[in-house]
């Protein structure tokens, strides 16, 4: 049995830590509409401290109407709000609203589902899905065009298409096989820098990755995967060190572990959250699950900070502005 003291030296999870949480969401949503305006601003005006600037021409000289939260540019006369050409753009919903969806959803360590978000916010259920997406994809958008160095790992998950076995046995088929398969399933290839980010890309099938391996993991760099055949094509451009995991997981020369610990997240987020984050979606939550894991080590308020600058940078979303509205036409 280990002493008290022994207890007290050993280390702790980050996310037990003080460090870890900085954000109350009472306090959050205790904001009054105009502190949660006033919050926006600061966020989004953080250059100049606040005050409005046009986003079109750039001018800090504008207009602020009295009877609406409204600015005009006095150089090119465009009226603009807090949220105007952001991926928040055309809201309903107050602003409060949307800073403690943003909070109730970096708190979550395995992610947030849209059922739960609209139970939170007492909205529709088609608002909250969509609004976690729009998070999402400004998550996302810090990793655009990114690339990994060094040390890299590099390793392949298979998620959706699930076919349920038929109830007598004599009529069950091999589901390894294609013809026995629904076409939809889909594989998170993970390019993981050891001390670095981590960059996940959705595929038919692992070996369709290797292009986008070239591309995106930087020459010189040392990559590190398993005993998959497809992986072979690797040691023409890198350092390739490969692992067979069914003799071991590691063995001192390569290893693949940290790129497991991503696919280990993003299962318990299917699992225990989502349920079902396969299909055309499959990307999105892969993208949240690998910010998750980039940022693990960041208390929830500074992950807070991050999501809304991030949402207030990035400009309308074209998947999801209007998504319902082209969903119903289809």
């Amino acid at each position: 049995m280990r002493s008290t003291e022994t207890v007290g030296l050993m280390s702790q999870h980050f996310l037990l830590t003080a460090k870890a949480r900085s954000l109350s969401l009472a306090k959050v949503a205790r904001l009054s509409d105009e502190e949660a305006y006033q919050t926006f601003k600061l966020i989004r005006w953080a250059a100049t401290n606040g005050e409005p600037f046009c986003p079109t021409c750039g001018c800090v000289a504008v207009y602020t109407y009295q009877t609406r939260k409204l600015f005009k540019c006095k150089g090119c006369n465009h009226q603009f709000s807090v949220t105007s050409g952001t991926i928040f753009a055309s809201r309903k919903l107050p602003i409060r609203d949307y800073l403690l969806a943003i909070a109730i959803f970096v708190n979550g360590a395995k992610g947030h589902s849209a059922l739960q978000l609209s139970r939170d916010l007492d909205c529709q259920y088609k608002t909250a899905f969509v609004m976690a997406h729009k998070i999402r994809e400004a998550m996302a958008s810090e990793a655009n065009g990114a690339t990994v160095s060094g040390t890299v790992e590099v390793d392949g998950a298979y998620f959706g298409g699930h076919v349920r076995p038929a109830n007598h046995k004599e009529n069950r088929r091999d589901r390894r096989l294609v013809q026995n398969q629904t076409g939809k399933r889909c594989v998170v290839v993970i390019m993981r820098e050891r001390g670095g980010r981590t960059l996940p890309f959705v595929f038919k099938s692992e070996d369709a990755s290797v292009v986008m391996i070239a591309r995106t993991v930087q020459p010189g760099s040392t990559v590190h995967a398993d005993e998959a055949a497809h992986w072979d094509a690797l040691h023409a451009r890198f350092l390739t060190k490969r692992i067979n995991h069914s003799e071991a997981y590691s063995d001192g020369e390569a290893c693949t572990n940290q790129a497991e610990s991503f696919f280990s997240r993003l299962r318990r987020a299917e699992i225990g959250i989502h349920h079902h984050v396969a299909g055309p979606y499959l990307g999105a939550y892969a993208s949240e699950m690998a910010w998750r894991e980039n940022n693990r080590r960041v208390s929830n308020g500074e992950q807070y900070l991050m999501t809304t600058d991030a949402a207030l940078q990035h400009p309308v979303s074209r998947q999801w502005k209007g998504y319902w509205q082209r969903a119903m036409k289809d």
